[in-house]
């Protein structure tokens, strides 16, 4: 359940740095948070809205000094693929002001992803830091390696059905999301499906069919809340106006072992043809194939089904939507 508490954006919340500082990212953690985290769906929520980072002067400017192999702008391809509805485009932003991308998320159907953007920027890596710094006082866990992405995305995009293959936390400073979360069993996330995901290094999508909402929980997230979720649970987000969310991952003893055992799984199904299970396989099992597979990982025995990212479209400030579509070509930038 989403807490009642959770901090609203308003334009005239006071910069980092300012008169009002944050005195604290995580102002309403309790013990029920404490005891879900990482084992069922919580919510809580932040003051990163506070910190002035996420207002759109401040976007633009970080679009226009961000790294462009670490940003990508994506839209949303046909709605009606029958396994992969709404798969990402790759689109070309090179010489586009960051002006324009934001008024392209804003007024199109453009999804844009800043990777890393909260380690890579020192502003942005002081909130990252204050967030996990709470983050690791309230719940005991003092492991954390975070990365972190910014989100800016269109009224209508939609992140088709996937997983996340480290523990991830959706912070929503702006706008309001829908999230679907599924079960984690073989019928929404089958141990193939997964071994596909560990072998391809650009795609984490999920085959998926509209009668697996059935079973979705379904939840609204306001500004000012964040959301986290099972390791590895499959989900998909619809928008509900324009977002702007910041998106952290980090790995896990537990995360590292099973994607490593799922390489060791992935090797088995396609190099030698046996149709081995994680979900099966026991303790030991399991503890077996992740060393292997961290062996396995450094060699060119593990298949790579990774193809080619293909731009689509390119962004211009004149076409309408911001969108013009191309040939295909190689992402190169």
């Amino acid at each position: 359940m989403l807490n009642d508490n959770t901090t609203p954006y308003h334009e005239d919340q006071p910069e980092m740095g300012g008169e009002t500082p944050i005195t604290s990212m995580l102002p309403d953690w309790s013990d029920v948070n404490s005891a879900a985290f990482q084992k069922e769906i919580t919510s809580f929520s932040h003051n990163l809205a506070g910190t002035g980072l996420f207002r759109d002067e401040a976007l633009i400017e970080l679009l226009e000094r961000h790294p462009s192999e670490k940003l990508d702008v994506c839209t949303m391809g046909a709605a009606d693929h029958p396994l992969y509805p709404n798969k990402f485009r790759t689109g070309d932003f090179r010489d586009v002001p960051g002006k324009v991308l934001l008024a392209a998320a804003k007024a199109g159907r453009v999804w844009i992803n800043v990777r890393e953007a909260m380690n890579i920027h020192p502003e942005y890596k002081s909130a990252l830091d204050k967030m996990y710094g709470e983050l690791s006082e309230k719940t005991g866990n003092r492991a954390f390696n975070p990365r972190g992405g910014i989100l800016i995305s269109s009224p209508v995009a939609r992140v088709p059905y996937h997983l996340d293959k480290t523990e991830t936390i959706l912070w929503h400073v702006r706008g309001n999301k829908r999230i679907y979360l599924y079960p984690l069993t073989q019928k929404f996330i089958s141990d193939e499906s997964f071994e596909n995901t560990i072998t391809n290094h650009l795609n984490d999508d999920l085959p998926y069919d509209s009668s697996f909402d059935d079973a979705a929980t379904i939840i609204d997230i306001p500004e000012g809340a964040a959301l986290t979720w099972p390791l590895n649970q499959p989900h998909r987000v619809d928008n509900q106006t324009f977002c702007v969310s910041v998106t952290t991952e980090y790995s896990t003893r537990e995360s590292g072992m099973k994607n490593a055992a799922m390489v060791t799984n992935a090797t088995l199904r396609h190099r030698l043809g046996l149709n081995p299970s994680y979900e099966k396989d026991g303790e030991l099992k399991r503890k077996m194939k992740s060393y292997l597979g961290r062996v396995l990982g450094k060699t060119s025995i593990m298949p790579d089904t990774t193809t080619a990212d293909m731009v689509t479209f390119r962004i211009d400030a004149n076409a309408d939507g911001y969108i013009v579509d191309t040939d295909p070509y190689p992402r190169t930038f």
